[in-house]
């Protein structure tokens, strides 16, 4: 025992000790904290700063439309001050029309025109050019406004009072969702939606990135001859628990401080927001009770675990950097692909997809607290998922050691698939 507590301290105070480790538990919140203030003074910027002159109507619809819509453009498709230009026109005069709006566009003097016809009365279909057809809110703000105002247009048209009609083009529905669980009420549930994937990412990151510190860590212990010294005085199986343990250690210690500074940046958001005379959106973050971060803790070291002994089997398994890049790729390739339907089972954390994903050994450690952040899960399924990645970790490691113990003094040819297997059938 105190030779494995000497290489879990060892690769422990290495790479907590480094440089690149301060760098990169500094940046991180920093990072995160720039994204949580960036947008909010972005898009108060973008309002100032938007001119409605640069879109243009071109009204052939014989009616008020072109300018009932740029009245509640006011300010343009992007929110400016500045109401939108309104050429009313004939049908015949539409033609030109466009050609010179073109021209204006194609010379920068316009951001695009809309094209109001018969057409768009009578069954709601518009045109529009421009050069920011790619910004997607502009459009939805573009469409939704003509789709009241060509509402609020018709319902007149039937006999109904003005203000009446603009008030029932103006009534708009929305749901406020909180979440309710046996703890009670838990928020919003956009919030949920957001803390869960923010979550899922953190998880996947940090086994991802400290999982590759463990192939490199034993890719280099064999390149510099390091480990025929280690292997002498300490079992294989041994050094392989020290490193993962260690190297465990440090992706939690990590993980620990992001969230720890990353929960002070966010405390000071609405005061920093204030200062720029920008207003924070109200944002509560969800109840997390101490059993739910026993879990998530639970799961990221059973993941983190049967991940690096992966990892740490391909790195014994080579000789070299091009050849560890090749032999990481499978196991790769399995922990992204428990992140890539994140967004689906976030769509649906009940459906029968969650469920699988949560229970098998390879994606439990990610989708689990996922759904356990969004949803409720019962008993018995958590039950499953944490023995799932318990004796995936375990099965894990045992196979990684027994690759590790001959792999790490092999040199020379990469070893076969076959070969593999019976270094990991020797006794």
């Amino acid at each position: 025992m105190d030779k494995l507590v000497a290489v879990i301290r060892r690769e422990y105070l290495e790479r907590v000790r480094s440089k690149w480790f301060v760098i990169a538990t500094l940046f991180g919140p920093l990072f995160f904290g720039v994204l949580m203030v960036a947008p909010s003074l972005l898009a108060a910027r973008e309002r100032g700063n938007a001119r409605g002159g640069d879109v243009v109507i071109l009204d052939a619809s014989a009616s008020d439309l072109g300018d009932r819509l740029a009245t509640q453009l006011a300010g343009g498709v992007a929110g400016s001050s500045t109401r939108p230009q309104v050429r009313t026109l004939d049908a015949d005069e539409l033609a030109p029309a466009e050609s010179l709006a073109t021209r204006q566009v194609v010379t920068d003097a316009l951001k695009g025109y809309l094209v109001l016809d018969s057409a768009t009365v009578a069954t709601g279909a518009a045109r529009y050019a421009g050069s920011n057809t790619t910004a997607i809110f502009d459009m939805q703000r573009l469409e939704s406004a003509l789709q009241r105002e060509l509402l609020g247009l018709r319902i007149e048209k039937s006999g109904v009072d003005p203000e009446v009609g603009r008030a029932l083009a103006a009534t708009r529905a929305s749901i406020a969702t909180e979440r309710l669980s046996s703890r009670g009420r838990g928020g919003s549930g956009q919030v949920n939606f957001i803390v869960g994937f923010a979550v899922a990412m953190l998880l996947y990151l940090v086994t991802f990135i400290y999982g590759l510190n463990v192939l490199r860590g034993v890719l280099e212990e064999k390149q510099t001859r390091v480990a025929e010294v280690v292997i002498a005085s300490i079992p294989a199986n041994r050094l392989l628990w020290g490193k993962v343990i260690g190297v465990g250690g440090v992706g939690l210690t990590q993980m620990v401080l992001w969230l720890g500074m990353s929960f002070v940046l966010w405390q000071l958001r609405s005061p920093l927001l204030s200062r720029f005379g920008v207003d924070a959106a109200p944002f509560a973050m969800p109840d997390v009770g101490a059993g739910s971060v026993a879990l998530l803790l639970a799961f990221f070291l059973l993941g983190f675990t049967l991940y690096a002994g992966l990892f740490a089997a391909a790195g014994a398994s080579v000789s070299s950097e091009q050849e560890a890049q090749q032999a990481q790729m499978p196991v790769v390739l399995l922990l992204v692909s428990s992140i890539v339907f994140a967004q689906n089972i976030l769509m649906q954390p009940d459906g029968m997809m969650a469920r699988v994903f949560s229970m098998m050994p390879h994606s439990a450690p990610i989708i689990m607290p996922l759904r356990m952040t969004v949803s409720p899960v019962p008993t018995q399924e958590l039950v499953i998922a944490l023995l799932s990645v318990a004796l995936g970790a375990a099965a894990s490691v045992w196979v990684a050691g027994r690759i590790y113990r001959v792999g790490l003094l092999m040199y020379g040819k990469r070893p076969s698939l076959r070969e593999l297997l019976r270094w990991v059938r020797a006794r």
